[in-house]
C-alpha cells in the first residue's frame, strides 16, 4: 500500500477526483473551511439526523453531486488529538474498506493543523483495517483492493507529514510481522519458525544473528528454560539479534521476548476451554520480532539487542512437575510449584544472558499473567519497572505510539509470596497480586541494569467474534526505541 501527502485546500475537496474521500470532521458544526458542496450535504443530514458532531458517527454517500469523488464518508472525531483521528479513519474504512475502493484520500476539517501523529496514526489506522490472515485458511475473503492512500495537508505541513507516514509504515510492517507470527497455528509458528523469521531479518537487515539449540542452551547453562522445554519433542531455541545503528561501544537496548508458541499449562494442565487461544503465548517474541523490522526500516542511530527465549509448554513423562526443583542461569534455584507459570522460567535466564551486552536498558513483553487482565482489561498493557526513568520513557512511548500501558507496583513487600522451603525462591506466590509477584520474580535477575517489563496477556490478542493478534507493543517499543537514538 502506497501512503502519501497531496496539497490541497479544504475548500477544495469536492474538486479531488478519487475513488474514496473520507473527511475527518473536528468539533460542533459544520467548519468553515469546506467547499459549498461539501457545506451542503453536511448541512443536510445534520437537519435531517443522518449525522451528528460526535464520535463515532459516520455518513455516507455514494457519487454525490457536485463532488468529484465516486465514494463520500463523512465521519465525526472526538477532537483533534491524534488519538481521534486514529479512531475517526477507522470509522470510516469499516463503511469503505468493504467496496471497490483503490484510491482513498483522508482529510480532517475543522481542527488543528496535522503533525507526524496525525499521520502515523492514518497508517496504523489503515493497516489494521485491511488485514486478512490467510496463511492457513485459504477461504477467506481476499483484502480489500485499496492501493494508494492520500492524506490532505497544506504546502507548508506536506513535509512533516511525510516524515509520519514513512514512520507509520515502518511501524505497521513491524505489527503485520508480529500479527502473522501469533496468527499461525502451534503447529506451523514453532520455536524453528520463530528462529527463521529472525534469519530473514538478518538477511534483509544485515542484523546478526544467531539461533542456539538445546545443546548450546544447555552449555550456557540455562537450566530453567530448558526445564520448561523439556516436556516437548519440539526442540527449544534461543535467538539473539544484534542491530548496530551506534557506535558498538554505545551500551545497547535489549529487548527480551517470551517465545512460548504453544502452552499447555504442563503438568498444571490448563482448562481445555479457549485453549487454542495459547498459541498466542508467544505474543511477546513476535512482537520483539516486529519491533527489530520497524528497526531495520527506520535505522535510528542506536544499538538494539534482541533476545527471544522459545520453546512450546506440554504435558509428558519428561516434563517438569509441581516441587521439582531447577537451578538458573542465574546460579539461584527455583522450586516449581506450578509449571503453568513457565514465562517467567525462560525470561529469567534471558534476562541473566542479558548481563553480558552490559545494557544501558532491558525491556522484557511477555504475555504473562492472567491476573495483569483481571487487573486491567484488554485497554493497558501493565507496566512494572524498577527504575522511574525508564518507567517514564515508556510510558511516553506508549502515549505518543497510541499503545497504552499503565504502570503497577513493585513494593518489595510482594516479595514475600515467593519464598520457598526448598530453593531460593518459588515461581508463584499466591492468588491475590499474581501479576506483581510474577514481575518480583523476574526483578531477581535484573539487578545489574535499568529493567522494565511489559505484560500484555491482555492486550497481544483479541478472544471471540474478533479473535487475532493484535500486534501490541510493536508501536509502544518502537517509539520508545527512537526516543534513545541519537
Amino acid at each position: 500500500m502506497d501512503f502519501k501527502t497531496q496539497a490541497a485546500p479544504a475548500a477544495g475537496l469536492s474538486s479531488l477526483a478519487v475513488d474514496a474521500l473520507l473527511v475527518v470532521v473536528v468539533g460542533q458544526a459544520v467548519p468553515a473551511a469546506l467547499d459549498k458542496p461539501l457545506t451542503a450535504m453536511l448541512n443536510d443530514a445534520v437537519k435531517h439526523g443522518d449525522f451528528e458532531f460526535k464520535a463515532p458517527r459516520c455518513l455516507y454517500l455514494h457519487r454525490p453531486a457536485g463532488v468529484k469523488a465516486a465514494r463520500l464518508a463523512f465521519v465525526a472525531a472526538a477532537d483533534g488529538s491524534a488519538k481521534a483521528f486514529k479512531a475517526a479513519v477507522a470509522s470510516g474504512l469499516g463503511q469503505l474498506k468493504a467496496l471497490g475502493v483503490t484510491e482513498l484520500a483522508v482529510a480532517s476539517v475543522g481542527g488543528e493543523a496535522l503533525t507526524s501523529a496525525h499521520a502515523e496514526a492514518l497508517v496504523m489506522a489503515t493497516t489494521d483495517a485491511v488485514y486478512v490472515y490467510r496463511h492457513t485458511k485459504p477461504s477467506a475473503p481476499a483484502a480489500p483492493k485499496l492501493a494508494t492512500v492520500a492524506l490532505i495537508a497544506t504546502k507548508t505541513q506536506t513535509s512533516a507529514l511525510a516524515g509520519g507516514l514513512r514512520q507509520g509504515q515502518a511501524v505497521a510492517a513491524g505489527v503485520g510481522l508480529a500479527r502473522e507470527c501469533a496468527n499461525r497455528p502451534g503447529n506451523h509458528a514453532t520455536p524453528s519458525h520463530l528462529a527463521s523469521e529472525a534469519k530473514k531479518l538478518g538477511k534483509q537487515f544485515g542484523f546478526k544473528v544467531e539461533v542456539f539449540d538445546r545443546k548450546r542452551i544447555e552449555k550456557i547453562g540455562m537450566g530453567s528454560f530448558l526445564a520448561v522445554a523439556q516436556g516437548s519433542d519440539e526442540p527449544p531455541r534461543f535467538i539473539v539479534i544484534q542491530y548496530h545503528g551506534a557506535a558498538r561501544t554505545k551500551a545497547p537496548l535489549v529487548l527480551v521476548g517470551k517465545g512460548i508458541t504453544f502452552d499447555s499449562g504442563g503438568i498444571s494442565l490448563k482448562a481445555g476451554a479457549e485453549m487454542d487461544e495459547m498459541k498466542f503465548d508467544m505474543g511477546g517474541a513476535a512482537s520483539v520480532l516486529g519491533t527489530m523490522l520497524a528497526v531495520g526500516e527506520l535505522r535510528p542511530k542506536v544499538n538494539v539487542v534482541a533476545l527471544i527465549p522459545t520453546c512450546e509448554n506440554m504435558p509428558g513423562g519428561r516434563a517438569v512437575k509441581p516441587g521439582d526443583v531447577v537451578k538458573s542461569l542465574s546460579g539461584q534455584t527455583i522450586e516449581i510449584l506450578n509449571t503453568d507459570a513457565e514465562g517467567r522460567l525462560i525470561l529469567c535466564d534471558a534476562l541473566t544472558y542479558a548481563e553480558r551486552f552490559k545494557p544501558a536498558a532491558v525491556v522484557d513483553v511477555a504475555t504473562l499473567t492472567g491476573a495483569c487482565v483481571v487487573a486491567l482489561g484488554h485497554h493497558n498493557s501493565g507496566l512494572f519497572s524498577s527504575d522511574d526513568t525508564l518507567a517514564g520513557e515508556l510510558l511516553a512511548a506508549s502515549r505518543s505510539a497510541l499503545d497504552p500501558a499503565w504502570r503497577m507496583p513493585l513494593d518489595e513487600e510482594y516479595d514475600e509470596g515467593l519464598k520457598s522451603h526448598f530453593a531460593d525462591m518459588a515461581n508463584i506466590g499466591g492468588r491475590t497480586g499474581g501479576a506483581i509477584t510474577a514481575a518480583k520474580f523476574l526483578q531477581r535477575y535484573t539487578k545489574k541494569y535499568p529493567w522494565a517489563h511489559l505484560d500484555i496477556a491482555g492486550t497481544a490478542w483479541k478472544g471471540g467474534s474478533a479473535k487475532g493478534a493484535t500486534g501490541r507493543p510493536v508501536a509502544l517499543l518502537t517509539h520508545f526505541v527512537l526516543g534513545r537514538a541519537d
